[in-house]
């Protein structure tokens, strides 16, 4: 199924970090929960395998990777399943649901993170442009099942129009993610190391699920997630009119 060509939606920075808190606020325990469950499991296993030699390191970054990128699929399907006020599907029914969608969000990262920073060291605005523009492809694999190379036209095509609200909201998250790490560790830097270890821990569970929340109600606000359902063919035909009655 495609993805409705529905009318050009608005949306605002405000708005958009209202909901992206509000929906943060609401789903703490999950969205907190799974972001250390998965980035301790993977932080493990990637250690391990960092210990070994050019393989296992490159092994290594392919499991944080995919860690990051499923974790990013959790949110965007429990984003679309709290929209009508309330979580119906269990964490482990998201990840579920998220996990077919984890090699085309490799594919999308990849070739995204590559052109977004040529972008960059050219002239740095391409890259912000690109940054802007692709920021809703992850989301669209998810929730639209849409390919790897689909996701940027899809991306471009919902955030045209919305390309200064888009970026003042990524601009927002990343200060709003910068101040809490730099608040926490300010506190723990009197009490020593040990503590600016755990306060950078603290900051990366509580900032994980930041960018993921607010791409994903972006994505929706601008009207995607829908798709085109075909009206379902009467398997029986209807019957022939009947015979006027006779005089």
């Amino acid at each position: 199924m495609e993805a409705t060509s529905a009318p050009q939606r608005r949306i605002s920075v405000g708005d958009v970090v209202n909901e992206t808190f509000s929906i943060y606020g609401n789903q703490f325990g999950p969205l907190i929960g799974s972001a250390i469950v998965v980035f301790v499991v993977v932080g493990i296993l990637a250690g391990l395998l960092a210990t070994g030699g050019v393989i296992l390191v490159l092994l290594a970054s392919i499991v944080q990777l995919v860690g990051r990128l499923l974790y990013v699929g959790f949110v965007v399907k429990l984003v679309e399943d709290v929209r009508d006020g309330r979580r119906d599907s269990s964490i482990g029914d998201l990840f579920s649901v998220a996990a077919p969608a984890i090699l085309p969000l490799i594919g999308f990262s990849i070739l995204a993170g590559i052109g977004i920073a040529i972008g960059l060291i050219l002239i740095i605005v391409p890259g912000l442009i690109l940054l802007t523009f692709w920021s809703v492809g992850a989301p669209a694999i998810v929730a639209e099942r849409v390919g790897v190379i689909e996701a940027f036209g899809r991306s471009w095509n919902l955030v045209k129009g919305n390309g200064w609200s888009v970026f003042g909201v990524l601009v927002v998250v990343t200060l709003i993610w910068l101040a809490i790490g730099f608040i926490l560790v300010a506190i723990a830097n009197p009490i020593g190391n040990g503590a600016i270890v755990v306060a950078n821990v603290i900051a990366g569970a509580l900032t994980a699920p930041l960018f993921a929340l607010a791409v994903s109600v972006m994505f929706f606000d601008l009207g995607g997630g829908r798709v085109a359902e075909a009206p379902a063919a009467d398997a029986t035909p209807p019957p022939p009119p009947s015979a006027p009655p006779s005089a």
